[in-house]
Parts: C-alpha cells; structure tokens; sequence
C-alpha cells in the first residue's frame, strides 16, 4: 500500500510499431482521448486545442484541461503545463489539479531492435490536504490512477495491433 504523500505509479508496455508512429498517436489530442476512452475524455485549453504536444508552448502554463466522466459531465481540471517535449522521445508534464496538489507525467519511447517501441509512464502524483493525510485515499487513489493507466496502456496496444486499413 502507497504511503501517505508523493506516490508514483509505473507502467510499460511493447508495441508493434515505430517510435514515429507511436510518437504520432501518443502527442495528438485524438489520440490521448482514445487512449483514455470511454470512461474519460480531456478537452485540451482553449489557447492550444488541436495543437499536438510537439507544438504547445514548453514551461508555460497552458490553461485548464477538463477530464470528463463518459465524455460529458466535468470531474476534474488539468492546470495543464508541458515541462519538456523531445520529440520521438518523450514528454514531461507537471500540473496540478483540483483533487491533487502535485500531477507528472512522464512518458519516454524506446527503440526495440525488433523495429517495435516501448513505451513507458512514470506518475508522480500527491493529493492536496487534508486527503494527502488519510492513507486509505492515497490507497484509493493509486489504484485508481495505475487501473487508468493500464487502461491507457491496453488501449495503446488494441491501436497497434489493428491490421492495417
């Protein structure tokens, strides 16, 4: 069980296909949300809306993302900021939201030298007071956030494995 304070939550995976093609789908808005479907959707700040990550301003706030529940009803605001961007390679994201104090993503690509990609998350999350201060919410949470993304993980994989159209 996750102590109470900054969490991290690490996922992997491997997939079929090239660190461009993977890098495309993985920085797109269109991606993300599939990614993230059908439980969620985020809709990106207004200032940067169908920008992928490789174009949005680095170090600066970006605005408020909502994350909506089926697509619809708003359960949590990304204050949404891209740390660093190397492109083909990976992102760094630090924000905050409305139940956490502290939200980083960090999600680097790797070459395989099968010619597949693996992909990997690192969150670093941490809960505002006085949630951050009662373990079985930071338990709840942890499970909750490494469950999202295995999901995001999952759905990832079911992308690349399609056959070609």
């Amino acid at each position: 069980m996750p102590t109470v304070g900054c969490v991290v939550v690490e996922h992997e995976s491997v997939l079929p296909a090239t660190i461009p093609a993977v890098w495309a789908r993985i920085t797109d808005p269109g991606g993300i949300n599939d990614e993230l479907a059908p439980v969620l959707s985020m809709r990106m700040p207004r200032a940067v809306r169908g920008q992928s990550i490789d174009e949005v301003p680095v170090g600066v706030r970006l605005g408020r993302a909502p994350l909506l529940l089926f697509g619809v009803l708003p359960v949590e605001f990304d204050d949404l900021t891209v740390a660093a961007v190397e492109p083909g390679r990976r992102f760094h994201e630090k924000s905050s939201m409305v139940l956490l104090r502290r939200w980083e993503h960090e999600r680097e690509l790797q070459p395989l030298p099968s010619g597949g990609t693996r992909v990997h998350d690192r969150l670093t999350f941490e809960l505002r007071a006085p949630l951050s201060r009662v373990p079985i919410v930071v338990a709840v949470a942890h499970r909750v956030i490494a469950g999202l993304f295995a999901h995001r993980h999952r759905r990832l994989a079911r992308y690349f494995h399609r056959p070609p159209a």
